[in-house]
Protein backbone atom coordinates (compact mmCIF):
# COMPACT_ATOMS: atom_id res chain seq x y z
CA UNK A 1 0.00 0.00 0.00
CA UNK A 2 1.80 3.63 -0.77
CA UNK A 3 1.64 6.27 2.03
CA UNK A 4 -1.01 7.74 -0.14
CA UNK A 5 -3.83 4.93 -0.15
CA UNK A 6 -1.93 4.39 3.55
CA UNK A 7 -3.52 8.29 4.96
CA UNK A 8 -6.93 7.98 3.57
CA UNK A 9 -7.26 4.43 4.87
CA UNK A 10 -6.71 6.03 8.33
CA UNK A 11 -3.57 4.33 9.31
CA UNK A 12 -0.81 6.46 10.79
CA UNK A 13 1.83 6.90 8.54
CA UNK A 14 5.84 6.19 9.30
CA UNK A 15 8.28 8.64 9.40
CA UNK A 16 9.87 7.12 6.11
CA UNK A 17 6.25 7.61 4.58
CA UNK A 18 6.01 10.77 5.54
CA UNK A 19 9.08 11.57 4.48
CA UNK A 20 8.67 10.20 1.07
CA UNK A 21 5.18 11.77 0.54
CA UNK A 22 7.56 15.68 0.97
CA UNK A 23 9.68 14.38 -1.03
CA UNK A 24 7.19 13.76 -4.19
CA UNK A 25 7.49 15.78 -7.32
CA UNK A 26 5.23 19.38 -7.76
CA UNK A 27 3.28 17.14 -10.00
CA UNK A 28 2.06 15.21 -7.25
CA UNK A 29 0.45 18.10 -5.62
CA UNK A 30 -2.86 17.53 -6.71
CA UNK A 31 -2.52 13.94 -5.50
CA UNK A 32 -1.55 15.26 -2.40
CA UNK A 33 -4.47 16.96 -2.12
CA UNK A 34 -7.06 14.89 -3.13
CA UNK A 35 -5.94 12.49 -0.17
CA UNK A 36 -5.82 15.05 2.36
CA UNK A 37 -9.52 16.16 1.66
CA UNK A 38 -10.48 12.55 1.63
CA UNK A 39 -8.96 12.00 4.73
CA UNK A 40 -10.90 14.68 6.09
CA UNK A 41 -13.82 13.08 5.04
CA UNK A 42 -13.27 10.54 7.09
CA UNK A 43 -14.23 12.81 9.98
CA UNK A 44 -17.68 13.94 7.98
CA UNK A 45 -16.40 17.59 8.19
CA UNK A 46 -18.95 19.85 6.17
CA UNK A 47 -18.53 23.34 7.93
CA UNK A 48 -15.32 25.05 8.23
CA UNK A 49 -14.67 27.00 11.43
CA UNK A 50 -13.34 30.21 12.64
CA UNK A 51 -12.65 32.04 15.64
CA UNK A 52 -14.24 35.53 16.44
CA UNK A 53 -11.91 37.40 18.48
CA UNK A 54 -10.91 40.65 19.94
CA UNK A 55 -6.92 40.64 19.82
CA UNK A 56 -5.33 41.88 23.26
CA UNK A 57 -1.39 42.98 23.29
CA UNK A 58 -1.13 42.88 26.49
CA UNK A 59 3.21 43.41 26.36
CA UNK A 60 4.93 43.88 23.31
CA UNK A 61 8.58 44.10 25.06
CA UNK A 62 9.81 40.88 24.29
CA UNK A 63 13.85 39.24 25.68
CA UNK A 64 13.91 37.73 22.08
CA UNK A 65 14.92 38.96 19.01
CA UNK A 66 12.96 36.75 16.04
CA UNK A 67 14.68 37.87 12.36
CA UNK A 68 10.96 38.60 10.88
CA UNK A 69 9.03 40.18 14.15
CA UNK A 70 7.85 43.77 14.07
CA UNK A 71 5.30 42.81 16.97
CA UNK A 72 8.28 43.75 19.23
CA UNK A 73 9.13 47.05 20.16
CA UNK A 74 11.95 48.41 22.52
CA UNK A 75 10.75 50.60 25.58
CA UNK A 76 9.63 53.95 25.13
CA UNK A 77 6.99 56.31 26.67
CA UNK A 78 3.96 54.37 26.48
CA UNK A 79 3.75 51.45 29.92
CA UNK A 80 5.31 48.26 29.42
CA UNK A 81 2.21 46.61 29.56
CA UNK A 82 -1.63 47.33 28.82
CA UNK A 83 -3.33 48.52 31.49
CA UNK A 84 -6.49 46.54 32.99
CA UNK A 85 -8.84 49.61 31.87
CA UNK A 86 -7.91 49.03 28.50
CA UNK A 87 -7.85 45.36 28.48
CA UNK A 88 -11.50 45.38 29.81
CA UNK A 89 -12.31 48.16 27.36
CA UNK A 90 -10.89 45.94 24.37
CA UNK A 91 -12.71 42.99 25.79
CA UNK A 92 -15.95 44.59 26.10
CA UNK A 93 -15.84 46.24 22.56
CA UNK A 94 -15.13 42.96 21.14
CA UNK A 95 -18.09 41.13 23.31
CA UNK A 96 -20.51 43.96 21.85
CA UNK A 97 -19.29 43.02 17.92
CA UNK A 98 -20.13 39.52 18.93
CA UNK A 99 -16.65 38.03 19.70
CA UNK A 100 -16.22 34.86 21.78
CA UNK A 101 -12.67 34.65 22.28
CA UNK A 102 -10.36 36.79 23.72
CA UNK A 103 -6.55 36.52 22.49
CA UNK A 104 -4.09 37.35 25.02
CA UNK A 105 -0.58 37.78 23.41
CA UNK A 106 2.44 39.29 24.83
CA UNK A 107 5.78 39.08 24.44
CA UNK A 108 8.46 36.66 25.86
CA UNK A 109 8.96 37.12 29.48
CA UNK A 110 9.86 40.79 28.97
CA UNK A 111 11.20 41.48 32.84
CA UNK A 112 14.10 39.25 32.19
CA UNK A 113 15.25 42.34 29.77
CA UNK A 114 13.84 45.27 30.57
CA UNK A 115 14.43 47.12 34.18
CA UNK A 116 11.23 49.12 33.03
CA UNK A 117 8.64 45.43 32.55
CA UNK A 118 10.71 44.46 36.13
CA UNK A 119 9.45 47.94 37.72
CA UNK A 120 6.06 48.03 36.10
CA UNK A 121 4.87 44.43 37.42
CA UNK A 122 6.88 45.17 40.39
CA UNK A 123 4.78 48.48 41.61
CA UNK A 124 1.48 46.88 41.20
CA UNK A 125 2.18 43.26 43.03
CA UNK A 126 2.95 40.88 40.41
CA UNK A 127 5.99 38.76 40.18
CA UNK A 128 6.05 38.21 36.15
CA UNK A 129 4.04 38.79 33.44
CA UNK A 130 3.08 35.32 33.33
CA UNK A 131 1.54 36.58 37.07
CA UNK A 132 -0.28 39.74 35.33
CA UNK A 133 -1.50 37.60 32.15
CA UNK A 134 -3.45 35.39 34.67
CA UNK A 135 -5.29 38.46 36.33
CA UNK A 136 -6.00 39.92 33.15
CA UNK A 137 -7.54 37.13 31.71
CA UNK A 138 -9.60 36.31 35.52
CA UNK A 139 -10.65 39.95 34.91
CA UNK A 140 -12.34 39.13 31.79
CA UNK A 141 -13.74 36.32 32.50
CA UNK A 142 -14.93 38.19 35.49
CA UNK A 143 -16.42 41.42 33.65
CA UNK A 144 -17.41 39.66 29.92
CA UNK A 145 -18.67 36.68 28.63
CA UNK A 146 -15.61 36.29 26.37
CA UNK A 147 -13.20 33.09 26.64
CA UNK A 148 -9.40 33.34 27.27
CA UNK A 149 -6.85 31.80 25.17
CA UNK A 150 -3.50 32.79 25.77
CA UNK A 151 -0.55 32.98 23.79
CA UNK A 152 2.51 33.48 26.27
CA UNK A 153 5.74 31.82 25.05
CA UNK A 154 7.63 29.26 26.92
CA UNK A 155 5.87 27.68 30.49
CA UNK A 156 7.07 26.16 33.68
CA UNK A 157 4.47 23.89 34.92
CA UNK A 158 3.56 26.15 37.60
CA UNK A 159 2.67 28.64 34.84
CA UNK A 160 0.67 26.29 33.01
CA UNK A 161 -1.30 25.25 35.92
CA UNK A 162 -2.07 29.07 36.74
CA UNK A 163 -3.56 29.90 33.34
CA UNK A 164 -5.32 26.29 32.91
CA UNK A 165 -7.81 28.25 35.78
CA UNK A 166 -8.57 30.83 33.46
CA UNK A 167 -8.20 29.89 30.05
CA UNK A 168 -9.56 27.30 27.96
CA UNK A 169 -7.24 26.62 25.64
CA UNK A 170 -3.32 27.85 25.40
CA UNK A 171 -1.31 28.74 22.07
CA UNK A 172 2.53 28.03 21.68
CA UNK A 173 3.27 27.74 18.00
CA UNK A 174 6.38 25.16 17.69
CA UNK A 175 7.59 26.84 14.59
CA UNK A 176 10.02 24.30 13.17
CA UNK A 177 12.27 21.80 14.78
CA UNK A 178 15.20 23.05 12.31
CA UNK A 179 18.38 23.28 14.73
CA UNK A 180 19.85 25.39 11.73
CA UNK A 181 17.20 27.77 12.48
CA UNK A 182 17.52 27.83 16.35
CA UNK A 183 21.70 28.24 15.95
CA UNK A 184 22.11 30.59 12.91
CA UNK A 185 18.92 31.52 11.07
CA UNK A 186 16.04 33.27 12.17
CA UNK A 187 15.47 32.04 15.95
CA UNK A 188 19.53 32.60 16.43
CA UNK A 189 18.70 36.16 18.86
CA UNK A 190 15.67 33.86 20.15
CA UNK A 191 16.37 31.26 22.70
CA UNK A 192 13.11 30.43 23.51
CA UNK A 193 12.21 29.28 19.91
CA UNK A 194 14.75 26.65 19.99
CA UNK A 195 12.83 23.34 19.25
CA UNK A 196 13.94 21.84 22.32
CA UNK A 197 12.59 24.46 24.99
CA UNK A 198 8.95 25.05 22.51
CA UNK A 199 8.59 20.69 22.97
CA UNK A 200 9.23 20.77 27.05
CA UNK A 201 6.18 23.75 27.04
CA UNK A 202 4.38 21.74 24.74
CA UNK A 203 4.61 18.45 26.21
CA UNK A 204 3.67 20.72 29.96
CA UNK A 205 0.45 21.72 28.96
CA UNK A 206 -0.24 17.47 28.03
CA UNK A 207 0.63 16.77 31.15
CA UNK A 208 -1.99 19.45 32.60
CA UNK A 209 -4.58 18.49 30.16
CA UNK A 210 -4.58 22.06 28.43
CA UNK A 211 -5.93 21.81 25.26
CA UNK A 212 -3.42 23.45 22.88
CA UNK A 213 -2.96 25.00 19.47
CA UNK A 214 0.08 24.97 17.88
CA UNK A 215 1.55 24.63 14.47
CA UNK A 216 4.64 25.24 11.83
CA UNK A 217 5.99 28.51 10.33
CA UNK A 218 6.85 27.73 6.71
CA UNK A 219 9.67 30.03 4.94
CA UNK A 220 12.21 31.20 7.52
CA UNK A 221 14.97 28.73 6.43
CA UNK A 222 13.73 25.12 6.85
CA UNK A 223 13.77 22.65 4.35
CA UNK A 224 10.80 20.16 3.73
CA UNK A 225 12.25 17.28 6.40
CA UNK A 226 12.07 20.03 8.89
CA UNK A 227 8.65 20.80 8.21
CA UNK A 228 7.72 16.90 8.51
CA UNK A 229 9.69 16.58 11.61
CA UNK A 230 8.24 19.63 12.88
CA UNK A 231 4.83 17.58 11.91
CA UNK A 232 5.94 14.31 13.34
CA UNK A 233 6.78 15.99 16.50
CA UNK A 234 3.24 17.56 17.09
CA UNK A 235 1.73 14.27 15.99
CA UNK A 236 3.79 12.11 19.12
CA UNK A 237 2.53 15.33 21.64
CA UNK A 238 -0.52 14.22 20.56
CA UNK A 239 -0.45 10.97 20.65
CA UNK A 240 1.13 10.61 24.06
CA UNK A 241 -1.33 13.67 25.87
CA UNK A 242 -4.17 13.57 23.68
CA UNK A 243 -4.62 17.52 23.67
CA UNK A 244 -3.14 19.18 20.63
CA UNK A 245 -6.94 20.73 19.36
CA UNK A 246 -5.41 22.49 16.14
CA UNK A 247 -1.98 22.93 13.74
CA UNK A 248 -1.88 26.10 12.02
CA UNK A 249 0.17 25.80 9.04
CA UNK A 250 1.45 29.44 8.66
CA UNK A 251 2.90 31.40 6.02
CA UNK A 252 6.16 33.72 6.59
CA UNK A 253 5.22 37.02 5.40
CA UNK A 254 8.58 39.54 5.04
CA UNK A 255 8.34 42.60 6.65
CA UNK A 256 10.17 46.11 6.39
CA UNK A 257 12.12 46.82 8.69
CA UNK A 258 13.21 43.40 9.84
CA UNK A 259 16.85 41.26 9.26
CA UNK A 260 14.77 39.25 7.05
CA UNK A 261 12.91 42.06 4.71
CA UNK A 262 14.35 40.83 1.78
CA UNK A 263 13.89 37.48 2.75
CA UNK A 264 11.66 35.36 -0.08
CA UNK A 265 8.40 34.61 0.87
CA UNK A 266 6.99 31.01 0.15
CA UNK A 267 5.01 30.41 -3.29
CA UNK A 268 1.49 29.57 -2.76
CA UNK A 269 2.09 26.10 -4.07
CA UNK A 270 4.42 25.82 -1.15
CA UNK A 271 1.77 26.34 1.73
CA UNK A 272 -0.60 24.03 0.19
CA UNK A 273 1.36 21.14 0.25
CA UNK A 274 2.32 22.00 3.64
CA UNK A 275 -1.38 21.96 4.62
CA UNK A 276 -1.88 18.65 2.96
CA UNK A 277 1.04 16.93 4.63
CA UNK A 278 -0.34 18.22 7.72
CA UNK A 279 -3.54 16.58 7.08
CA UNK A 280 -2.10 13.37 5.65
CA UNK A 281 0.95 13.02 8.95
CA UNK A 282 -1.56 14.59 11.85
CA UNK A 283 -4.53 12.78 10.40
CA UNK A 284 -8.35 13.56 11.15
CA UNK A 285 -8.72 14.38 14.67
CA UNK A 286 -6.53 17.25 14.88
CA UNK A 287 -7.59 20.86 13.00
CA UNK A 288 -5.99 21.95 10.53
CA UNK A 289 -5.74 25.79 9.93
CA UNK A 290 -4.17 28.28 7.50
CA UNK A 291 -4.51 31.96 8.36
CA UNK A 292 -6.37 33.36 5.33
CA UNK A 293 -4.75 36.84 5.90
CA UNK A 294 -1.26 35.82 5.15
CA UNK A 295 -2.37 34.46 1.67
CA UNK A 296 -1.16 35.23 -1.67
CA UNK A 297 -4.60 35.41 -3.55
CA UNK A 298 -6.88 32.55 -3.51
CA UNK A 299 -6.89 30.82 -0.19
CA UNK A 300 -9.73 28.81 -1.25
CA UNK A 301 -6.96 26.86 -2.39
CA UNK A 302 -6.26 25.20 1.11
CA UNK A 303 -9.87 24.17 1.62
CA UNK A 304 -8.43 21.91 -1.56
CA UNK A 305 -6.16 21.10 1.02
CA UNK A 306 -7.48 19.66 3.81
CA UNK A 307 -8.01 22.33 5.61
CA UNK A 308 -10.93 23.13 8.45
CA UNK A 309 -10.55 26.46 10.06
CA UNK A 310 -9.48 29.70 9.24
CA UNK A 311 -8.44 30.38 12.56
CA UNK A 312 -9.14 33.95 14.42
CA UNK A 313 -10.86 36.43 12.94
CA UNK A 314 -11.62 39.77 14.56
CA UNK A 315 -14.30 42.51 13.74
CA UNK A 316 -12.23 45.31 16.40
CA UNK A 317 -8.93 44.39 16.45
CA UNK A 318 -6.01 43.94 13.65
CA UNK A 319 -3.74 40.97 13.28
CA UNK A 320 -0.59 42.79 15.40
CA UNK A 321 1.60 39.85 14.43
CA UNK A 322 1.31 40.49 10.97
CA UNK A 323 -0.20 43.85 10.99
CA UNK A 324 -0.26 45.01 7.25
CA UNK A 325 -2.14 41.53 6.50
CA UNK A 326 -6.03 42.72 7.30
CA UNK A 327 -8.54 40.03 8.02
CA UNK A 328 -10.76 39.58 5.31
CA UNK A 329 -14.60 40.36 5.50
CA UNK A 330 -16.20 37.84 7.05
CA UNK A 331 -18.55 37.81 4.32
CA UNK A 332 -15.66 37.30 1.37
CA UNK A 333 -14.34 34.08 4.27
CA UNK A 334 -17.83 32.81 4.15
CA UNK A 335 -18.10 33.47 -0.18
CA UNK A 336 -15.37 31.43 -0.49
CA UNK A 337 -15.91 29.09 1.96
CA UNK A 338 -19.18 28.42 0.46
CA UNK A 339 -17.80 28.07 -3.00
CA UNK A 340 -16.05 24.77 -1.88
CA UNK A 341 -19.08 22.87 -1.07
CA UNK A 342 -18.96 23.97 3.01
CA UNK A 343 -20.65 26.01 5.49
CA UNK A 344 -18.99 28.61 7.50
CA UNK A 345 -19.35 28.28 11.41
CA UNK A 346 -18.31 30.25 14.37
CA UNK A 347 -16.62 28.29 17.23
CA UNK A 348 -15.21 28.87 20.36
CA UNK A 349 -10.64 29.37 21.33
CA UNK A 350 -11.78 25.56 22.58
CA UNK A 351 -12.71 23.37 20.54
CA UNK A 352 -16.15 20.93 21.03
CA UNK A 353 -14.61 17.44 21.57
CA UNK A 354 -11.85 19.55 23.92
CA UNK A 355 -14.79 20.99 25.95
CA UNK A 356 -15.02 18.80 28.64
CA UNK A 357 -14.36 17.74 32.39
CA UNK A 358 -11.06 16.58 31.44
CA UNK A 359 -9.67 19.71 29.84
CA UNK A 360 -11.17 22.61 31.50
CA UNK A 361 -11.58 23.77 34.91
CA UNK A 362 -15.45 23.94 36.13
CA UNK A 363 -15.95 27.40 35.63
CA UNK A 364 -14.99 27.22 32.04
CA UNK A 365 -16.51 24.04 31.33
CA UNK A 366 -19.96 25.68 32.33
CA UNK A 367 -19.22 28.90 30.32
CA UNK A 368 -18.58 26.78 27.20
CA UNK A 369 -21.83 24.61 27.62
CA UNK A 370 -23.75 28.20 27.72
CA UNK A 371 -22.15 28.99 24.93
CA UNK A 372 -23.24 25.91 23.01
CA UNK A 373 -26.46 26.21 24.10
CA UNK A 374 -26.85 29.80 22.81
CA UNK A 375 -25.76 28.28 19.25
Amino acid sequence: MTPLAAAVAGRRLSAAQAHALAALPAQADAELCAAACALRARSAVSTITYSPKVFIALTRLCRDACAYCTYKLEPGADAPFLEPDAVLALARAGERLGCREALFVLGERPEQRYPQARAWLAARGYASSIAYLRAMCALVLERTSLLPHSNAGLLSEHDVAALRDVNVSLGLMLETTSLEVARSGAHAAAPSKHPRARLATIARAGRARVALTTGILIGIGEMWTDRVDALLAIRTAHERYGHIQEAIVQNFRAHAGTPMAAFAEPEPAVIVRAAALARLILGPAVHVQVPPNLAHGDYGAYLDAGIDDWGGISPLTRDEVNPEHAWPALREVERVTHARGFTLRPRDPVYPEFATARFLAPGLLERTQRYRRAG
